[in-house]
């Protein structure tokens, strides 16, 4: 009876191709990512000093900051995606990356005269930043929550939370094309806040669509 069973149900099975969760969560962040810079230069368009930005440091630091989140998030998300997934130097690597950023922040805000400090800190976005890049971050954390449905994570509290942080730092990453801030404790403390945002919404919804 068992043999029966177990022949039955392997009968018509399909090989997986090679790579296939990698390129199902690739694809769909490459896919949504591309929505969310299209509407972002509908809504925003680039920063006006779009030329000579990246002649910058604070460019790349935003840069370099939001995609390493990013990049992070979606580590973990590859391996939380299985149903024995388990990690966490992800988490680690993320919160080290917060606290490398807030020592710049200070340094900065140590060497910058005193008019100045409030721009760094507060700048002149703070109200709405955090807000756009939840926003821009929408289609992609809804792109891989579908994504992360057609797979197996053991919990889907935590893939949820994974998927946030990606998606999060994928619309923060398209957001910095846009934004002419330039504090370090501004990116520290908003931008790391609307990350926070959708990784915390990325996690609430994991945890209702994400069960098997």
């Amino acid at each position: 009876m068992t043999d029966d069973l177990i022949a039955r149900l392997s009968t018509d099975l399909k090989p997986v191709r090679r790579n296939a969760l990698q390129r199902l969560i690739v694809g769909t962040v490459l896919a949504s990512g591309v929505v969310a810079a299209i509407a972002m230069l509908m809504w925003l368009g680039t920063r006006a000093d779009i030329a000579t930005a990246p002649g910058t440091m604070m460019f790349w630091t935003k840069f370099a900051y939001t995609l390493a989140l990013a990049l992070l998030g979606g580590a973990a998300t590859l391996v939380l995606a299985r149903p024995d997934g388990r990690t966490r130097w992800p988490w680690i690597a993320a919160f080290a990356l917060l606290v490398l950023l807030l020592v710049g922040a200070v340094f900065q805000l140590a060497y910058a005269e005193p008019e100045a400090m409030m721009s760094l800190v507060i700048g002149g976005t703070s109200l709405v930043c955090p807000w756009r890049i939840v926003a821009l971050s929408l289609p992609v954390l809804a792109g891989l929550l579908v994504a992360l449905r057609r797979l197996a994570p053991a919990d889907p509290t935590l893939a949820g939370l994974a998927a946030g942080l990606f998606a999060g730092g994928t619309g923060a990453w398209i957001y910095s094309f846009a934004c002419g801030e330039n504090g370090m404790m501004f990116l520290a403390l908003w931008y790391t806040f609307g990350i926070a945002v959708v990784a915390g919404l990325g996690a609430l919804l994991g945890r209702f669509t994400l069960r098997w």
